[in-house]
């Protein structure tokens, strides 16, 4: 543990969603590495109260909210929960999350509800309420939300989860420019390592079989596709808690491995007027020449996994 005397966080509070394990845990072991007291989050209290021990154990101090993110009673519960443990609150990570992956077809409304009430519906509350705090007292807070490259990209089986990023991604751009007079900053991080999602996908397998080990990934895994595992994204959302963050607002920021990306805003790629616009035979006449070269892809493309990267098939393995 960082000597809390001088660490860049001291006498800050951080509440972060979803943080009882994973990414969220490694975002809140972080956070108080350097120094902030943490309110832990987590939907099952066991699972809530190790995340506190491991805090304690390091020297830090930490505090649960056992609530399922997404009501506005919950996000007020995590506020207070700050305010009554440590006295203040001055950074929020909404890490909290589920998956409910299934084609279009095949998904439910339920399926479609639950991920954006989580995900979606829970960033807005729990931003909503820790801003009506940093204003009301005056508190130059920190809001970090947690997105993801299916928001940026689009996945196959992942409408709930793409529409749900991608929105997040979204507000806080808008929350950026509502934010800025009160001193207040908004940014997304784009995380990729290994988590439970990832541990079951065949192309990884090498990568989390390594980290399971205790070793270091494949070069071709933390450069190229910069995956990693949850420390190495923790770093970023602790470096945009801090003061020195001040200037950063609106921002997507990636996070993975050996790589950090500053994500683009969406911008057109190409631009053409004609006079009285553009009728449908205008666009039979025209468009053809106007898209050709800048169709833009869909989804993310991987590089071809290596072969002594290559996960042993099931025949290999017999």
């Amino acid at each position: 543990m960082t000597d809390t005397s001088t660490a860049p966080l001291t006498g800050k509070v951080a509440v972060v969603t979803g943080s009882g394990q994973g990414l969220g845990l490694a975002y809140a072991q972080e956070l108080a590495r350097q120094g902030a007291a943490v309110v832990i989050n987590d939907v099952n209290q066991e699972t809530a109260d190790r995340a506190v021990a491991s805090i304690a154990e390091a020297g830090g101090q930490a505090v649960a909210v056992v609530a399922p993110v997404g009501t506005t009673e919950a996000a007020t519960a995590l506020v207070e929960g700050a305010v009554t443990a440590f006295g203040r609150l001055d950074i929020l990570v909404t890490n909290a999350g589920v998956l409910r992956d299934k084609s279009l077809l095949k998904m439910t409304d339920e399926d479609f509800d639950v991920v954006v009430q989580v995900h979606l519906r829970g960033t807005f509350t729990c931003v909503r309420e820790a801003y009506r705090h940093f204003k009301d007292n005056k508190v130059a807070g920190r809001i970090i939300t947690i997105g993801s490259p299916t928001g940026q990209y689009g996945t196959f089986g992942q409408t709930n989860y793409a529409a749900a990023k991608a929105g997040i991604v979204g507000m806080v751009r808008t929350w950026a420019l509502e934010m800025e007079r009160a001193g207040v900053t908004a940014n997304a991080v784009i995380p990729v390592a290994a988590t439970a999602m990832t541990e079951t996908i065949p192309f990884f397998r090498s990568a989390v079989e390594a980290d399971r080990r205790g070793e270091p990934m494949p070069d071709f895994f933390r450069k190229e596709l910069g995956f990693g595992n949850a420390d190495d994204v923790a770093g970023l959302i602790a470096y945009l808690a801090s003061d020195d963050a001040a200037g950063i607002n609106g921002q997507v920021l990636g996070a993975g491995g050996d790589r950090l990306q500053v994500f683009s805003h969406p911008r057109p790629v190409v631009t053409e007027y004609r006079d009285g616009g553009w009728t449908f035979e205008a666009l039979r006449a025209e468009f053809p020449r106007i898209i050709e070269g800048h169709l833009q892809p869909v989804g993310e493309t991987l590089p071809p996994l290596p072969e002594e990267l290559q996960p042993e098939s099931a025949t290999e393995k017999a």
